[in-house]
């Protein structure tokens, strides 16, 4: 590889990088606009109780993406267990919430399915289906905040207006060297390759996307139950479409794991739309990046093993 090639490589990561610090940089500013006080206060208003149904309910949520995983495994044929399954999931999920790395969960997912001999093509397939099931739950859901968001999009625009974050995502296609078209078109042909095999099984596939209901119905109820404790008080529904919202936007490619950018839409998009107060908004934001980390952190003792290559324990 030339020299020149090597640095173009590196330019979309380091865009990345710079994309998590700005986001960063960006909530901590709107936090101290709100007073730090203020901040402590909210976070103080949360009792115990709901911090513990919070992390209960982010237990189940985990163990719904498990679940469908498992469901798209074994209906394509792979002899997998729900405890692997579940075993992999945490290691893809502490991958994606703790490592700070471009390798996602996904890359370990494949990595740990590949170690328990899981059919390669399948296991890759089954991965594609899976992110496609969890997109096709949140777009559901997205409708009921969409109209909302269309109403406030100058204040929102108008909150970041003279801020180089507007300028990252221009930044970051520029980078590309492919057209973003024709990585669109790729994209799009190897969603309905690994369809194929599931388009057969709609039965399959209504059951992964019940359990990705069920991850979504947990993760907004957190939500709700954080916010009722910081005395904000919205309705389930605009909950659901707003941070439906906020996963879409976190899957642009603009920051690491999408670190500082779900921060930043959240606390922005619930302030602005949802009319919670600064301080709470980032508050909400950052114990929904923080229990999803505690959450998985028993993916810990089973990443390890997959990156370096180890070849997992199979279970009779």
């Amino acid at each position: 590889m030339r020299p020149s090639d090597s640095k173009t490589s590196r330019l979309p990561t380091i865009l990345r990088w710079l994309g998590t610090l700005l986001a960063l940089a960006i909530l901590v500013w709107l936090l101290s606009r709100q007073g730090w006080d203020e901040v402590a206060a909210s976070i103080r208003r949360i009792a115990m109780w709901r911090l513990a149904l919070a992390f209960g309910l982010m237990i189940v949520s985990r163990l719904a993406v498990s679940a469908r995983w498992y469901v798209l495994l074994r209906s394509a044929g792979v002899k997998a267990s729900f405890a692997q399954a579940t075993r992999i999931t945490f290691a893809g999920l502490f991958a994606s919430n703790v490592l700070p790395t471009s390798v996602g969960g996904d890359v370990v997912r494949l990595g740990g399915g590949l170690r328990l001999g899981f059919d390669s093509a399948i296991t890759l397939s089954s991965l594609v289906v899976d992110r496609l099931v969890g997109m096709i739950g949140y777009a559901m859901a997205v409708p009921f905040g969409l109209p909302a968001f269309i109403q406030n999009l100058p204040e929102i625009l108008h909150s970041l207006r003279g801020s180089a974050f507007l300028g990252a995502p221009v930044a970051f296609v520029a980078a590309r060297g492919k057209p973003l078209w024709e990585k669109g078109v790729s994209a799009f042909r190897r969603v309905l390759q690994a369809l194929g095999l599931w388009l057969h099984k709609p039965s399959a596939l209504l059951l992964a996307l019940m359990f990705s209901w069920v991850r979504m119905a947990c993760d907004f109820l957190i939500a709700s139950v954080l916010l009722t404790g910081m005395d904000e008080h919205l309705s389930f529904w605009l909950i659901a479409g707003l941070w439906s919202i906020v996963y879409f936007v976190t899957l642009f490619p603009l920051s690491i794991n999408g670190i500082g950018l779900q921060e930043l839409s959240a606390t922005l998009l619930f302030s602005l739309i949802g009319g919670v107060s600064g301080a709470s908004a980032g508050v909400l934001s950052l114990f929904l990046r923080l229990l999803p980390m505690l959450v998985s952190l028993p993916g810990a003792l089973f990443v390890g093993e997959v990156v370096a290559g180890k070849r997992l324990k199979v279970e009779s």
